[in-house]
């Protein structure tokens, strides 16, 4: 819808949702979001892919993208199970935790012998280890643990 201003320009009106750009940029924030969530599913059993960071993403991009997507978003299991207290600045559960730090050890650990099986560079075991210990001193001292 156009509306004349008074000098006789034509302006858009702020509600206008037709515009290209605006479409063009929700669409990208679900597709982002969409990627971000299905790399953070996979990062619940692949230790190299930081889960929380990716979930939190895609929390933002469909919060972004569309009220509903947001809405839905923060309704499934994954989210409430993993995230929510986390996201609500409340810490993580004990359980949540240990459950967390075994995964992340279990399939580190798995990575780590294939590294070693397949002669890996000495620099990427390395890297390994540190992500591995980075993970234990972040989730172990730095998240809260709640009741």
């Amino acid at each position: 819808m156009l509306v004349k201003t008074d000098r006789t320009r034509s302006c858009k009106t702020e509600h206008q949702t037709g515009h290209p750009t605006r479409k063009v940029g929700r669409f990208l924030y679900v597709a982002f979001g969409f990627l971000a969530l299905t790399l953070g599913a996979i990062g619940t059993v692949m230790p190299f892919i930081p889960t929380t960071p990716l979930v939190l993403l895609a929390a933002f991009c469909f919060g972004k993208s569309s009220r509903r997507l947001h809405n839905w978003f923060l309704s499934t299991r994954l989210y409430r199970k993993n995230l929510e207290s986390f996201a609500q600045k409340k810490g993580m559960t004990v359980q949540t935790k240990l459950t967390l730090l075994a995964l992340v050890t279990f399939f580190m650990g798995l990575s780590f012998v294939f590294m070693l099986v397949f002669a890996a560079p000495l620099f990427a075991r390395v890297t390994l280890g540190v992500v591995w210990f980075g993970h234990v001193l972040y989730f172990g001292f730095k998240v809260k643990t709640i009741p």
